[in-house]
C-alpha cells in the first residue's frame, strides 16, 4: 500500500520544470532564499504544512543554484579550451 502512495506522490525521476519566480533568480538570490528557508527548518517555528511547502521550494531553489553552477563549470571550461588553442607568445620578443 505505501508503495502505490509513494508512486502517486510524484516520486518519478523525471526533473520537474522550475516555477518562473525561481527560474528567474540568480545564483545569489536562489542562494540566499535557500539559506533562509534552511534557518526556518532549523528552527521548527512552523507548522507541518508549511515545512513541507518550505522544504519543497528548498529543493528547487538547490535545484536553481546547481542550475547555475552547472552553467558556470561549463563556461569555465570553455575559457580554458579557448586558452589551451591559443598560441604561447614568445617571451623572447622584447
Amino acid at each position: 500500500m505505501k508503495e502505490k502512495i509513494m508512486e502517486s506522490e510524484g516520486t518519478t525521476s523525471e526533473p520537474q520544470e522550475l516555477p518562473e519566480d525561481i527560474q528567474a533568480l540568480g545564483y545569489e538570490e536562489a542562494r540566499d532564499q535557500l539559506f533562509s528557508i534552511v534557518q526556518t527548518l532549523e528552527r521548527n517555528q512552523s507548522g507541518l504544512e508549511e515545512s513541507i511547502a518550505l522544504w519543497e521550494r528548498s529543493e528547487l531553489l538547490a535545484r536553481r543554484c546547481e542550475q547555475w553552477l552547472d552553467g558556470a563549470r561549463v563556461r569555465l571550461d570553455r575559457a580554458l579550451e579557448r586558452q589551451q588553442d591559443v598560441p604561447e607568445e614568445s617571451s623572447s620578443q622584447d
